[in-house]
């Protein structure tokens, strides 16, 4: 939500001045036509000292309380089961009033509310059982055959011996268990070991299973364990390991094995001896899926593939994928020693860096399909197990986006599903904790409807209200294509305080307005609100089909408009582009407002800063005409100096977060008053992965094709910039800094 740009903790009024430390290389000419934003043309010169005779009272678009920062989901009371390391929760086929617990321990309980807890299963060593627990060994999964209500079969994953003597590392087994009749216990004695598998060392077992759509029985195994699979397990297709089986339990007794191969398998006619591939994977290439679901409407499989040192990621699994571990970690490259240059490899749907102390083993979650929180119909949300984070993945299926729920507490080791489509978070603390509608907001914040919203005409919503004042920007944030108008309302009597450095600051009561459209058509409208506590708050409305309204989107959603997936930003996406080290609002600053602008009413062109200043907008005389003040380069003018515009382009769309005390974990400078050996990307090895390039440096002079912020540009993968508001690479703008790029010989 690119609108404005200043420092929200000044409070008191700024010296007046220009940026002192803009390089004279830096500012550009009148600028040209920018494709996605029709109106900004610097070209005839103004013929008007002034846009606008007079403030207009701005009595309607204003920013009143903030609404209260009330999350949208919470953690209920957990639930009263005294569980142990409880690594899954789910209930049998046909009965909502039972839950089971599986303890990684070896232990399963059977839990009804209202009557407690009681052990269903205990097949711990100590008890006499088969399972050997210890560090990722221990029962890792169940799942009730899906005519458990007649047959009673329940399947169990876990670890158990033979242990390997020189290793540590167990023996990997699913067991088929027969319940009795009542349903309250499982008989132990039934045991029909269905599959075994050998690991090679004690961690990365995987160990979930679930029954699908098509009645199979699905087995997520590890790459088997060690520090960067030193055997290439996950990818050598002829042993099970770093894969998804998908194997038939419904045969009839007596067969030769006590599974059949489903005929679709990409192996089917495999024997895991040379190249024939083993006939059980139906997946391959993972380091270790903790915990996978399917989505409830589409059978879809989702996955978190708990990532080596850099990267967690979630995974969309298909039949017959290639999920590149080791060869990739995340889509940063691992360890390419062998892995063909054909190969093809399914590529995340999102990963998401580790940090110290922080994020480093993700749990995947579920697709949510519950009724009591609306705002999270389609969602995937998955946590991850050192943060106690929990998120939603919103969005288009193929390139979703990320934003964090709540904060739930570390331990987090897996999600359960109730029959209700309600979902729990498993782990904090051993317990079990429904997830829940966060408390309603209070009042506050922007209304429902844009024609309510005071800041545009109730009977024309496209139309700007009285007291707003449009403006353009030199150089505009990239926005996939879209034509934009902006408008900024003040309250009467307010007034805009310029910093030394050119930064403009707003009163509270500030309202921001800018109109997105595409092929012509309005798709989106966004208030930036300085709310009565100081604070700063976005709002989405998506217009409606016949364009007479808008309707606010609460929590952020991606839809397909015209051919194209368009983002509409949930607020916490707002302020993660609006840093609050850029001074949460961006682009009203001097260099940036310093150009010409038709004024639709009184149909004047004139230049911004002089109609500003005329018009009392500032809260000291700006003074000087406009060729005194610095001014912003136009990227996509052909006809001005190159570094200019570049610079101009890394300032507009990567310095709210690349810069001092921005949110980002590495040093990077893209402040265009910063000189480019201050940058600290000029010659500068990556730190957070190398994108796949030879011999990659942050910014290789004379050479993009070494270059990490350039391929950064190209991507919208997990790894592309922006990490978020855009959905397709901005072509011209790649092109411009490559060619930047090429032409530099030396940092300076």
């Amino acid at each position: 939500m690119s609108t404005a740009g200043t420092q929200d903790r000044r409070r008191g009024r700024a010296a007046v001045g220009p940026i002192v430390a803009l390089a004279a290389t830096l500012l550009g000419g009148c600028p040209g036509q920018d494709e996605s934003d029709p109106d900004e043309g610097g070209d005839p010169d103004p013929v008007a000292e002034v846009g606008l005779d007079a403030r207009v009272s701005n009595t309607s678009c204003l920013a009143g309380p903030r609404p209260l920062d009330t999350p949208l989901v919470r953690l209920g009371d957990a639930l009263a089961v005294s569980a142990s390391d409880p690594v899954a929760l789910l209930q049998a086929p046909g009965d909502a009033d039972r839950w089971f617990v599986v303890e990684q321990r070896g232990r399963v309980l059977r839990y009804e509310p209202g009557a407690g807890s009681a052990a269903f299963a205990d097949l711990r060593q100590s008890a006499g059982g088969p399972v050997r627990n210890g560090g990722e060994m221990g029962l890792l999964g169940m799942a009730f055959h899906p005519g458990y209500a007649d047959n009673r079969f329940v399947f169990l994953s876990y670890t158990g011996a033979p242990i390997d003597p020189g290793t540590g590392a167990p023996t990997s087994y699913v067991v088929r268990y027969t319940a009795n009749p009542d349903g309250a216990s499982l008989d132990t004695s039934s045991a029909l070991e269905i599959i075994r598998v050998t690991q090679t060392d004690t961690n990365h077992n995987g160990g979930h299973i679930a029954f699908g759509d098509d009645g199979l029985l699905y087995i997520g195994l590890g790459d088997g364990g060690g520090s960067g699979d030193p055997g290439d397990d996950a990818q050598d297709v002829d042993n099970l390991l770093g894969a998804m089986l998908r194997i038939d339990v419904d045969i009839a007794e007596g067969a030769p094995r006590p599974y059949a191969i489903p005929a679709d398998n990409p192996f089917a006619g495999g024997d895991c001896t040379g190249a024939s591939g083993c006939p059980e994977i139906y997946a391959w290439g993972l380091r270790n899926p903790w915990r996978w679901s399917f989505d409830r409407d589409t059978g879809d499989l989702w996955l978190g593939d708990v990532g080596q040192g850099r990267f967690e990621e979630i995974d969309r699994v298909r039949r017959g994928g290639n999920y590149g571990w080791r060869c990739f970690e995340g889509e940063a490259p691992f360890n390419e020693n062998g892995c063909a240059g054909g190969a093809s490899f399914e590529p995340p749907l999102l990963a998401y860096a580790q940090d110290p102390g922080g994020h480093c083993a993700v749990v995947g979650g579920y697709v949510y399909r519950g009724t009591a929180i609306p705002e999270l119909a389609g969602s995937y949300l998955y946590g991850d197990y050192c943060s106690g984070q929990v998120w939603r993945l919103s969005g288009d299926a193929e390139a979703p986006a990320a934003e964090p729920l709540l904060e739930a507490g570390s331990g987090i080791t897996a999600f359960g599903e109730g029959h209700d489509r309600e979902l729990y978070v498993i782990g904090p603390s051993n317990g079990i904790f429904p997830l829940l509608p966060g408390a309603a907001p209070a009042g506050g914040g922007a209304p429902v409807r844009l024609s309510d919203s005071g800041c545009v005409r109730a009977d024309a919503p496209a139309l700007p209200a009285p007291g707003l004042v449009p403006y353009a920007l030199n150089a505009p944030f990239w926005s996939d294509g879209a034509a934009k108008e902006r408008w900024v309302a003040l309250p009467d009597e307010g007034a805009i305080d310029i910093a030394a450095d050119g930064d403009w600051s707003f009163p509270v009561g500030t309202v921001l307005m800018k109109h997105f459209r595409l092929g012509g058509a309005l798709v989106e409208t966004r208030l930036f609100m300085r709310h009565d506590d100081g604070e700063w708050a976005g709002y989405s409305y998506e217009w409606d089909a016949d364009g007479r309204d808008a309707t606010r989107v609460d929590g952020g959603r991606t839809r397909l408009v015209q051919g194209r997936n368009w983002r509409y930003p949930s607020a916490g996406e707002c302020l993660r582009c609006h840093t609050e080290a850029a001074g949460r609002s961006l682009g009203l600053e001097t260099a940036q407002m310093n150009r010409p602008f038709d004024y639709p009413a009184p149909g004047r062109r004139a230049w911004q800063l002089s109609t500003f200043d005329a018009l009392g907008l500032f809260s000291a005389p700006l003074g000087g005409a406009p060729d005194s003040h610095p001014r912003l380069a136009d990227p996509a003018d052909a006809t001005g100096d190159r570094a200019a515009r570049a610079r101009a382009y890394l300032h507009v769309n990567c310095a709210q977060c690349h810069r001092p005390d921005g949110p980002t974990p590495v040093d990077i400078d893209f402040r265009f008053a910063t000189a480019l050996a201050d940058m600290q990307v000029c010659r500068v090895a990556p730190t957070r992965g190398d994108v796949g390039l030879v011999d990659p440096r942050r910014l290789a002079p004379g050479e993009p094709e070494r270059s990490e912020m350039l391929e950064r540009m190209r991507r919208r993968d997990a790894v592309g910039m922006p990490p978020l508001a855009s959905a397709s690479a901005d072509s011209a703008g790649v092109t411009l800094i490559g060619s930047w790029i090429a032409a530099l010989q030396a940092c300076r």
